[in-house]
C-alpha cells in the first residue's frame, strides 16, 4: 500500500522550480501592450510581442503562474477529449480541422521554441489516446475516429492499450507531447524581461476604461495605459459587453503524483467514461512516476474533496499499484457554450480589448494557439484561426442548449444557498474543519485552523451573490456558479470575484452564546 495522501495540496510543477518573484505596481505606467494573467497564455503573448519589438507589460493578481499554468497535466495534444465528430456536426468540417490545426500549430511552436532554446524541459514526444471500458462511449470512440479519417488525423483505431486495464477499444493520435510547464515558461520570463517587459506580481486588475488607448485600473489605484489590453486571466477580469459569467461555467479536476510498482510502457492516456482518468509520466527526484488525473465536477458542486484524491488513489492502486505519493495537487478551467475558447475582441467594437479564455482544461495547446492568435490581431496581421475562435460567434445547436441549462444550473444554485441554513456551532469545530453556520439567523463560513485559531466569513460570493461552499480538501470556499475560491480567511484565489469575502471577528463568535448565535 501507499504511504496516506499529503495533509497539504501542492503542485509538483511549482515545487519544483525557482519562480521568479516580481514587485507590485506602485505607480502609473504606460506600455505598447497590457497583459493582465500570468500563465502560459499571458507569458507567452508577452514573449511573442516583446520579440516584436513591442513595449509589454503583465499584471497578475497573485504569482507569476500560480493559477491553473501551474497545476496543469501538461500535455500538449490536439486530443481534446471527445470533440471532433462534436466539432463537425456543430461547426462544419472546415472548421473542425482548423481547430485541429491550431493545436497542432502550437505544439510545433512550443517544439520548436525548446530546440531552438534548449529549453531543458522534459520535452518527450508521445502518442495520445482516449480509451473506453462501457458499450456507450465505445461507439463514441468509433464516431470519433471516423471524424479522425475525414480530417486527415495523424491515429486511428486501437484495441488495447498497454498497462492492465480492460477496454473496449481506444482512438490513437500520434506525435503529442508532454513537459513540464513551469521550467519552459520560466525561460520565456527571462527573455521577456531581457527585452525590457515588465512584470507585477500582487497587482489585480479590475476594470478598463475604453478608447483609443485603454487603461487597465487597478485595486491599489494605479493605472496602465496601453495600445491594447489582453485579458488573459483565467475568467476575463473586464467582461465588457460580452456575458461571459453567463457562456461559461468552471470544472474542478484532482491530481495525484504517484510512484507505481510496475513500469509505465509511454504514451498519454485518457477515458471518455465518466468519471475521468487521465494518466501520463513524469520523472520527479530522478524516479519515473504517474499523473493520475480525474474526478470531475463543477466548481463547488463536488463531494467531499478529499474523497475525490481517495478515488484516484483507490483506481491507482488497481491499474498500476502505488508505493508512494508524494504530492497532490487540483485545477479548475472554464468550458464554453460550444467547447471552443473565445480568442478576441472581447466584444465587437472594442477591438484593442481582447480576450482568451475557455480552455476546458487543454491550456498547454489552446493557451499557446491564444498567444499566436493575439499576437497576429494585435499586430495587424491576418491569421486563419481568427474567425474560429472569436468570442462573437453563435453556433445555435450547441450554444442555445447549454446557455439555458448551465444558467438554470447557476439559479438553482443561488436561491438553494439562499435557503440553506446551518444548526453547526463553531465552537464545536476540531482544529483542521470548516463548515457552514449561522450567526444571528445569517449564513456564514467557519474554519478552525491547526492552531485553534477561528475564521469566520461571509458565504456570499462578491461576483454575484451565490453562496460559496466548504473546500475540505484544499481549506477554501468556492462558489457553486462561476467558479470563484476564496482562502479561509476570505481572499481570492481564482475569479471572476476580484473582493474578499468579508471577515468577522472570531473573537466576538466565540463569546456568542449559542441563543445569539441562533443555532
Amino acid at each position: 500500500m501507499a504511504e496516506k495522501l499529503p495533509d497539504i495540496t501542492k503542485s509538483y510543477w511549482r515545487d519544483s522550480v525557482k519562480i521568479p518573484e516580481f514587485p507590485r505596481l506602485e505607480k502609473d505606467i504606460q506600455v505598447d501592450v497590457c497583459i493582465v494573467g500570468g500563465g502560459i497564455t499571458g507569458i507567452t503573448s508577452a514573449y511573442l510581442l516583446a520579440m516584436e519589438g513591442l513595449r509589454v507589460a503583465i499584471l497578475d493578481a497573485n504569482e507569476l503562474l500560480g493559477g491553473t499554468t501551474g497545476h496543469t497535466t501538461a500535455k500538449i495534444t490536439a486530443q481534446h477529449d471527445l470533440i471532433y465528430d462534436e466539432l463537425i456536426k456543430n461547426m462544419g468540417k472546415s472548421k473542425a480541422r482548423l481547430y485541429y490545426e491550431a493545436s497542432m500549430e502550437a505544439l510545433a511552436f512550443i517544439k520548436s521554441t525548446v530546440e531552438k532554446s534548449g529549453i531543458d524541459c522534459e520535452f518527450t514526444e508521445q502518442d495520445a489516446y482516449i480509451y473506453s471500458t462501457t458499450e456507450e462511449y465505445e461507439e463514441k470512440i468509433n464516431k470519433e475516429v471516423q471524424a479522425y479519417e475525414k480530417l486527415g488525423i495523424d491515429g486511428g483505431l486501437v484495441d488495447t492499450i498497454p498497462f492492465n486495464l480492460k477496454i473496449r477499444n481506444a482512438a490513437v493520435m500520434r506525435n503529442q507531447a508532454q513537459f513540464h510547464p513551469l521550467k519552459y515558461l520560466v525561460h520565456l520570463v527571462d527573455e521577456i524581461t531581457k527585452k525590457d517587459g515588465q512584470i507585477f506580481n500582487h497587482t489585480t486588475a479590475v476594470n478598463v476604461e475604453t478608447g483609443e488607448n485603454p487603461t487597465v485600473l487597478t485595486s491599489n489605484d494605479h493605472r496602465v495605459t496601453a495600445k491594447f489590453v489582453l485579458a488573459c486571466s483565467h475568467f476575463p477580469f473586464y467582461e465588457g459587453m460580452g456575458l461571459y459569467s453567463t457562456r461559461m461555467y468552471a470544472d474542478r479536476s484532482y491530481v495525484l503524483a504517484v510512484k507505481p510498482n510496475k513500469p509505465f510502457p509511454g504514451g498519454m492516456y485518457i477515458s471518455a467514461d465518466q468519471p475521468t482518468r487521465s494518466v501520463r509520466s513524469v520523472t520527479i527526484n530522478g524516479e519515473e512516476m504517474l499523473l493520475l488525473v480525474g474526478e470531475s465536477h463543477k466548481t463547488g458542486q463536488g463531494i467531499d474533496t478529499k474523497k475525490h484524491f481517495d478515488a484516484l488513489e483507490q483506481w491507482g492502486q488497481e491499474v498500476f499499484g502505488i508505493e508512494e505519493i508524494p504530492y497532490r495537487w487540483s485545477a479548475q478551467d472554464l468550458t464554453t457554450l460550444d467547447k471552443v475558447p473565445y480568442i478576441g475582441e472581447i466584444t465587437s467594437g472594442q477591438p484593442n480589448i481582447l480576450i482568451a479564455t475557455g480552455y476546458r482544461k487543454w491550456g498547454m495547446t489552446n493557451g499557446t494557439a491564444a498567444a499566436l492568435l493575439l499576437k497576429d490581431i494585435v499586430l495587424g496581421r491576418e491569421n486563419i484561426f481568427k474567425n474560429l475562435f472569436t468570442p462573437s460567434r453563435f453556433y445555435a445547436t450547441p450554444s442555445i442548449k447549454n446557455f439555458l441549462v448551465q444558467n438554470a444550473d447557476v439559479v438553482g444554485h443561488l436561491i438553494k444557498g439562499k435557503l440553506q441554513m446551518s444548526n453547526m456551532n463553531p465552537k464545536t469545530l476540531d482544529n483542521d474543519e470548516g463548515a457552514v453556520i449561522s450567526i444571528n439567523g445569517e449564513r456564514k463560513g467557519a474554519y478552525r485552523d491547526e492552531k485553534g485559531e477561528l475564521h469566520i466569513v461571509d458565504t456570499t460570493c462578491t461576483h454575484v451573490g451565490c453562496e460559496v461552499e466548504w473546500n475540505s480538501g484544499e481549506r477554501s470556499w468556492d462558489c457553486p456558479c462561476h467558479g470563484s475560491r476564496f482562502t479561509y480567511t476570505g481572499e481570492v484565489i481564482e475569479g471572476p470575484a476580484e473582493k474578499p469575502l468579508q471577515k468577522y471577528d472570531y473573537k466576538m463568535i466565540d463569546n456568542l452564546t449559542s441563543e445569539d448565535s441562533g443555532y
